[in-house]
C-alpha cells in the first residue's frame, strides 16, 4: 500500500488505489475545453529505433484530451527528419516536429545569438525550451506537459496522472512534478539516491534551512523528467542548458511560483527507462557528467540568492557529503534486504566516490566562474528583444512540416 504522508513545502498527490484512468481522462476531456493541453516530447532520432517510443506513440493515439503534440527532434539528418514525420503521422492530434538540426531552426538560433540572447547548448534543455516556445507561439494551449521518450513502462494512466493536477482548474496548481518507484530486481536511481539527496542534506547542514533547499528536498524524485506547467509560467521560466535541467527547472519554479501552487504526483506503480553508464573516470560523460552539472546548478542557484559558498564551506561540503552518502548506502542495503532485492555494495560505494569526484569538479568550476554558462533566456525576454520571433518560429516549423526533400523545387 502506498503511503499518504505529506512532507515538505509542497503537496504530494499519492497513488492510493487501483487504476482510475477512465475517470481521469473523462474529467480531463471536460477541463480541456477551457484548459487545452500541449504535450512536448524532446526526442533524439535514435529513440525512434528503440522499443519505448513505439509504445508511447501507440498509447498517445488513444489519448482524447491532448490539443497538440510537439516533438522536438535532435540529432537527425534530412532523411531522418522525413522518416520521423512519417513515424508520427498516425497521431490524431495536431502534431508538429521541430527539427533542431534543420537549416531554418538553425537560422533562428543564429538570429537570437546575434541579438545577445542566451540559447544554451544543444541538448534536452534547449529542446524543451524550443518546444515550449512553439506552444506559446501557436497560442492553442493553456498548459504544457513534458516527458521523455525512453519510458519503457509508459501507458495512458501515466500521462493522465501527470496532466490532471494542473489540468483540473479546481485544484489550483500551476506546476506539477512526476515521481515514481525506480525498482526492478534491484534499486535504481543512483544519482537521486546517492548524490542529490545527500548533497542537499549536506548543504542544509552547512548553510542552514534555506527556502530553496527546503523546496528541493520536498520532491521525492527531483530528477524525474516529467512535469506540467501553465503557459503563464512557461513564459517567464528560464531553462538550464545541461544535465542540471531538472534541478534548474525546480529552482526557477521556486523563484516564480508560490509553493501552494506546486505539487508532485505519483505516476506509476513501476517505471523503467534506459540507464546511463557511471563513467567514473570521465567527467564529460554518463552519470559523473550529470552529477557535475547538477552540483554546479545548485551552487550557482544558492550563490544567486546571496549564499556565500566560501572555500572553507566547499571543503566542508565534501566531507559532509561523503559521510551522509556512505550512511545512505547502508540504509538502501537494508531496504534491499527486507524486500529481497539484489544489492551491490561495491557498486554503490563506487558511485559515491565518483559523485564525490563530481562535486570536486563542480567546485573547481564554480570557484573559477561563479556565473558559468548563462541560463537559456525566458521567452518573455526573447520576445522583448525580437518581437516577431514567434511568427518566424511558426513559419520555420510549418515550412519544415511541408518540406519534401524529394521535391527539387522545395
Amino acid at each position: 500500500m502506498a503511503d499518504f504522508y505529506q512532507t515538505g513545502s509542497i503537496t504530494t498527490l499519492h497513488r492510493l488505489g487501483p487504476s482510475n484512468v477512465e475517470q481521469l481522462e473523462r474529467e480531463l476531456c471536460e477541463y480541456t475545453e477551457t484548459q487545452p493541453i500541449a504535450l512536448v516530447l524532446p526526442c533524439l532520432y535514435s529513440e525512434l529505433e528503440g522499443p519505448a517510443l513505439a509504445q508511447i506513440v501507440d498509447h498517445l493515439t488513444h489519448v482524447p484530451y491532448l490539443k497538440e503534440i510537439v516533438i522536438v527532434l535532435g540529432r537527425a539528418s534530412a532523411l531522418e527528419f522525413r522518416r520521423a514525420k512519417e513515424y508520427f503521422a498516425g497521431l490524431p492530434q495536431h502534431v508538429r516536429l521541430i527539427w533542431i538540426d534543420g537549416q531554418r531552426i538553425h537560422g533562428l538560433l543564429s538570429l537570437l545569438i546575434n541579438q545577445n540572447i542566451d540559447i544554451g547548448l544543444p541538448g534536452k534543455g534547449q529542446s524543451c525550451w524550443m518546444g515550449f516556445g512553439y506552444v506559446l507561439a501557436h497560442q492553442q494551449s493553456k498548459m504544457i506537459a513534458l516527458h521523455d521518450c525512453d519510458v519503457l513502462t509508459y501507458d495512458r494512466e501515466f500521462l493522465a496522472r501527470l496532466c490532471y493536477p494542473v489540468g483540473n482548474p479546481n485544484l489550483g496548481y500551476e506546476f506539477c512534478k512526476g515521481y515514481y518507484p525506480r525498482v526492478t530486481d534491484k534499486i535504481h536511481g543512483r544519482v537521486t539516491r546517492l548524490f542529490v539527496f545527500p548533497l542537499l542534506q549536506s548543504l542544509h547542514r552547512i548553510v542552514g534551512p534555506h527556502p530553496t533547499l527546503l523546496f528541493l528536498e520536498s520532491f521525492r524524485y527531483p530528477l524525474a523528467g516529467e512535469f506540467t506547467m501553465v503557459t503563464d509560467l512557461a513564459w517567464i521560466n528560464r531553462f538550464p542548458g545541461d544535465w542540471g535541467l531538472e534541478v534548474g527547472v525546480l529552482a526557477e519554479v521556486h523563484r516564480n511560483c508560490a509553493n501552494r501552487r506546486v505539487c508532485q504526483v505519483d505516476l506509476a506503480e513501476s517505471y523503467e527507462h534506459k540507464h546511463q553508464e557511471l563513467s567514473a573516470e570521465n567527467p564529460e560523460a554518463g552519470l559523473l557528467k550529470m552529477s557535475v552539472d547538477i552540483a554546479k546548478t545548485l551552487f550557482r542557484t544558492l550563490a544567486s540568492e546571496g549564499i556565500v559558498l566560501s572555500d572553507a564551506a566547499l571543503k566542508t561540503l565534501r566531507a559532509t557529503y561523503l559521510q551522509i552518502a556512505q550512511e545512505t548506502v547502508k540504509k538502501y542495503e537494508n531496504v534491499a534486504a527486507i524486500n529481497g532485492l539484489q544489492f551491490d555494495r561495491y557498486a554503490e560505494r563506487t558511485a559515491v566516490e565518483a559523485f564525490l569526484n563530481g562535486i570536486n569538479v563542480a567546485m573547481e568550476t564554480f570557484v573559477k566562474d561563479p556565473l558559468g554558462v548563462p541560463m537559456i533566456s525566458s521567452w518573455n525576454h526573447v520576445v522583448g528583444a525580437v518581437p516577431d520571433i514567434f511568427e518566424q518560429l511558426l513559419a520555420a516549423v510549418e515550412a519544415d512540416h511541408e518540406w519534401n526533400p524529394n521535391d527539387p523545387s522545395a
